[in-house]
């Protein structure tokens, strides 16, 4: 039996094999908006209320429980009188669509855009970007638009495409498909006249299409309209795009084959053969990385080793995968599976590397294995291992590197916030003595990270501030370390989880005491070993407090113990509080319950 399919990217609709249902009434179609803008989550009949009058009349529950039976009627004709609805559940006081039931083109779509960001084939995609793109068919919750359930919806799905958009041109670009791209980007603009990226290439899409002038008087609309209407001036990569193509820069070209400049630079500096142009690349990847392609630096990185791999030299191998000298504050990978395939590259060539090969390469392949295994795998000892080549070498790109992997391994368990700081302190030291930017600005960020726990947010600020003028003076982009950016957040004002707990009941959801959340922190694995371990850990303890389980309590207060001194804040994004004060809370609520 074929899922019903609902709509919601433009007009709100249902369809069901091949036929479209009615749905006359605009409260019908109205509740199944704010279903599907839930994303799953149960709606309670008081919010229902709430949302679907400003003035709720008398016998409003009434009329809501009439509205979802018509629902009921329309999305399942054959179903028997007061017998359960199978799409359109009642839970409690509230109502949900079950999701294996129906299909929504807005998830739909979501799903293309996240499967396209991991997609290495670029055919592939922008088959799942284009796919993605179609289920638009208007703006999202249309008809809705100025209603409060609709705003915050609307604005997330609105960069969801224009992100997409943007992704598909630079996809088609990279295909050498400028003129696929044009009128994506064209209408981008219009619509998203504040968004650099696309003006850039639009313009990048025109001169690649041989029309420099459009080119350059897309640049300079870009200008006026961010000056005219934000008071902004065009970014660094706006600047140097345009006066690339005033002088027809050979690295904004792509060749008829589609080959792309990484490609045709490697060819160049190559000196002979298939080996040299590996090395090559091997070269230049951690340079587009550390321009901001990231993604693009990553994909090639895997067919680079892959192919290094196939020749049968290990010293090759090894300085294809431990070539990419690229710093990371950010301590989950973006990419674990493909980490994981480097780091069984890495081990298998290292257990290979016969004795005369330099301890330099050896060290680069150990920080390789230990930086890649961050957040699953303990490899400290690696870290420690290429750490110690390095200072024997007096290495400092070889050294800032190794203390890189080293700071991604010291989150085994909570309280390392000063341990960190003082690995900051040194990669920031020795970058700025041998001029290496880019380990600066990752030093800078360990230590603002590290400041934000140690609840000295003045440091914190100041590591801030110069990681910002680093970025602009460097032209760094701020997605290549850290989510929270080069500049880093404001420090966040402490909020104690304690005061903002859950309510006993709302939101549609069950009791916050039930069994069922009982249960769940009985199952609940300790958290991953990353930024976010004494935030995670903070939480499973309030969790364990206000549900009454014993249990977790104490697995919280073992593993928040360490931390004692610090606020659950490591992350310079998020500020729970200061630890102290619920492992004192914790112990208590152990120790009542012991006695009792």
């Amino acid at each position: 039996m074929s899922k019903l399919g609902i709509r919601v990217l433009g007009p709100i609709s249902v369809e069901h094999a091949g036929s479209q249902l009615p749905l006359a009434k605009a409260q019908h179609r109205e509740i199944l908006g704010i279903l599907i803008a839930t994303h799953g989550r149960t709606v309670s009949t008081g919010r229902l209320i709430e949302e679907l009058w400003e003035d709720a009349p008398a016998g409003a529950i009434g009329a809501i429980r009439t509205f979802i039976g018509e629902i009921r009627r329309i999305l399942e004709p054959e179903r028997r009188p007061r017998s359960s609805s199978a799409i359109l559940v009642t839970t409690g006081d509230g109502y949900v669509l079950k999701p294996a039931s129906i299909t929504v083109d807005l998830s739909r779509a979501e799903q293309g855009i996240r499967a396209a960001e991991g997609a290495v084939n670029p055919e592939t995609r922008e088959s799942l970007l284009t796919a993605a793109l179609e289920e638009w068919r208007g703006q999202a919750f249309e008809e809705f638009s100025a209603r409060p359930w609709a705003k915050n919806e609307r604005a997330w799905i609105a960069e969801l495409r224009a992100g997409a958009v943007e992704d598909l041109a630079e996809t088609r670009l990279g295909l050498g498909r400028p003129g696929g791209a044009i009128v994506l980007l064209d209408t981008q603009v219009g619509v998203h006249p504040w968004r650099e990226e696309s003006w850039r290439l639009l313009a990048l899409t025109l001169y690649r299409s041989a029309r420099q002038g459009d080119a350059l008087a897309v640049l300079s609309q870009a200008r006026s309209t961010l000056f005219h209407h934000l008071e902004l001036e065009p970014s660094i990569r706006l600047t140097e795009l345009e006066g690339a193509i005033r002088r027809h820069d050979p690295s904004l070209d792509i060749n008829e084959d589609g080959q792309s400049i990484l490609v045709r630079t490697a060819n160049a500096t190559a000196r002979t053969g298939a080996r040299s142009q590996f090395e090559s690349v091997t070269l230049l990847l951690p340079l587009l990385a550390v321009s901001g392609s990231v993604q693009f630096a990553a994909e090639q990185r895997i067919s680079a080793i892959t192919a290094a791999e196939q020749f049968g030299d290990s010293e090759l191998a090894a300085r294809v995968i431990g070539g990419f000298e690229v710093p990371g504050s950010w301590t989950r990978s973006d990419d674990p599976a493909q980490s994981v395939l480097i780091v069984e590259a890495a081990l298998r060539t290292v257990s290979t590397l016969p004795p005369e090969a330099s301890d330099r390469l050896r060290a680069r392949l150990l920080a390789t294995i230990a930086m890649e295994s961050r957040g699953t795998v303990n490899r400290l000892a690696e870290a420690v291992a290429a750490e110690r080549i390095a200072r024997r070498l007096s290495d400092a790109s070889l050294l800032c590197f190794a203390l890189s992997a080293r700071y991604l391994q010291t989150f085994g368990t909570t309280g390392q916030a000063s341990s960190r700081e003082r690995i900051g302190a040194e990669i920031t030291a020795i970058a700025v003595g041998a001029e290496l930017p880019t380990f600066e600005i990752e030093g800078r960020l360990i230590r603002m990270q590290a400041f934000c726990a140690l609840d000295d947010i003045g440091a914190a600020s100041e590591e801030a501030d110069r990681i910002d003028v680093l970025a602009v003076r460097f032209s760094r982009p701020s997605r290549l370390s850290s989510p929270v950016g080069f500049g880093g957040p404001s420090p966040v004002a402490p909020h104690p989880l304690k005061e903002k707990r859950c309510p006993a009941s709302g939101w549609g959801y069950p009791n916050w005491r039930s069994e069922d959340a009982m249960k769940a922190l009985d199952t609940v694995p300790d958290p991953p070993q990353d930024l976010m371990l004494e935030v995670s850990w903070f939480l499973i303890g309030v969790a364990a407090i206000d549900t009454g389980n014993r249990d977790a309590g104490r697995r919280a207060y073992d593993a928040l113990l360490p931390a004692a001194d610090e606020r659950a804040g490591g992350s310079g994004a998020v500020d729970l509080g200061s630890i102290s004060d619920l492992i004192d809370e914790l112990n208590q609520f152990c120790t009542t319950n012991d006695q009792h």
